[in-house]
């Protein structure tokens, strides 16, 4: 934040609170793009405290805990658990031929 009669730049100032919590000012929380429950690692570095933010799950693997992937997952337990399961199959030619069938079916009903 520039002051308007200078060109010293103000920063914004936390104050720890009882719990040693710290509210971290709404400029720098847009700027990140946070929002409540992210999380946070923490560090000193020079005499510093250093706040940077992080996320639990990698982003290679963020699509398996997405709201539909999860809808998936679930289906697939329940077919297991109603043991609507195909195979083992010992070779690709066997599973190929019972998709195929699985096809023909699905076509005529």
């Amino acid at each position: 934040m520039v002051n308007k009669n200078s060109t010293k730049i103000i920063k914004p100032m936390v104050r720890i609170g009882p719990k040693h919590q710290v509210t971290i000012p709404a400029q720098v929380i847009q700027k990140l793009q946070l929002k409540a429950g992210d999380f946070l690692a923490a560090k000193v570095r020079n005499n510093e405290i250093v706040l940077m933010p992080k996320k639990l799950i990698p982003k290679d693997q963020e699509w398996f805990w997405t709201k539909e992937w999860q809808k998936k997952e679930i289906e697939a337990d329940e077919d297991i658990r109603a043991g609507r399961l195909s195979g083992p199959f010992t070779n690709t030619k066997d599973l190929i031929a019972h998709l195929n069938g699985l096809k023909r079916r699905k076509r005529r009903t």
